[in-house]
């Protein structure tokens, strides 16, 4: 009996683990926004419908190209090259000439005097999300990187404008300033899910209650499988600890007439304080 007590317990454990640990997120890809007693959630890493990376590019990185320009970025991530991998000059603050490209989020090529020259535009720490438009936020959000050169504040802007059926771009690269660029993208994940503001959802307390009767029922069916399946028990006694489950509505009942005669019993006593006056 200890022996089944003790693979319960594990059992519980498990479900527990399971039930309580939250899956582990990029939080650089999340945003909230809260307008008009609405809040519209954006999770750039979560999977939807046949995306199962979000707006996470499969190959590593995404890929666009203007004039003699070339960026390379990936959203909330490192770069990865699988294949066709940077070739240029520079690289110091990513990767260096042997690994270009591979500590940093976006990485620019320029042609300059014939030669290609990489610089950094971002890092996954120094990414930031916000809203397109205030007065219509579920159109999107945009991703500003910020870049680590000593020399520059470099900067990449990616708008990620909702579009629920397809992906299309990153296709345009625009500049403006010294080196601050911007490109644009429509993918599902620049959908935002709006919920209501005024606490219709699951609060902290219903979650929890959630979670007992989840314990609760694994208990009862891990106890009742071992019972039954390794020590051969068969009606009414394959529920764990039957005999006091079997008591708990009697239990129940003497609680409620004790606090009710427990009540009641006070009342008189207090009638019975006071002196009938002629």
């Amino acid at each position: 009996m200890v022996t089944g007590t003790l693979w319960i317990l594990r059992f519980l454990v498990i479900i527990t683990l399971v039930l309580i640990t939250p899956f582990r997120v990029n939080s650089q890809c999340e945003f909230r926004f809260k307008r008009r007693n609405k809040v519209f959630d954006f999770n750039l890493a979560s999977s939807v419908k046949n995306f199962p990376h979000g707006a996470l590019s499969e190959d590593g990185f995404y890929r666009v190209e203007a004039n003699s320009t070339v960026l390379w970025f990936q959203l909330c991530d490192l770069l990865i090259f699988n294949h066709d991998p940077p070739r240029c000059v520079g690289c110091q603050d990513c990767g260096g000439p042997s690994h270009c490209g591979t500590s940093c989020s976006a990485l620019l090529s320029e042609n300059v005097r014939g030669y290609d020259v990489c610089s950094s535009l971002g890092h996954p720490s120094s990414s930031k999300v916000d809203i397109i438009d205030k007065e219509d936020p579920g159109k999107g959000v945009i991703v500003k990187m910020l870049g680590a050169s000593s020399n520059l504040n470099c900067s990449l802007s990616v708008s990620v404008i909702c579009q629920k059926n397809k992906v299309d771009g990153p296709l345009t690269l625009t500049k403006s300033g010294d080196c601050d660029y911007a490109t644009e993208m429509r993918h599902p994940s620049g959908c935002a899910v709006a919920i209501s503001g005024h606490g219709s959802g699951w609060g902290l307390f219903s979650t929890l209650l959630i979670i007992i009767l989840c314990l609760f029922g694994a208990y009862l069916l891990g106890g009742g499988l071992y019972r039954y399946f390794s020590l051969g028990i068969r009606g009414i006694e394959v529920i764990p600890n039957s005999d006091f489950w079997v008591t708990v509505p009697d239990r129940i009942q003497s609680c409620f007439g004790s606090l009710f005669q427990r009540f009641s019993g006070s009342s008189h006593g207090q009638q019975a304080s006071y002196s009938r006056v002629n």
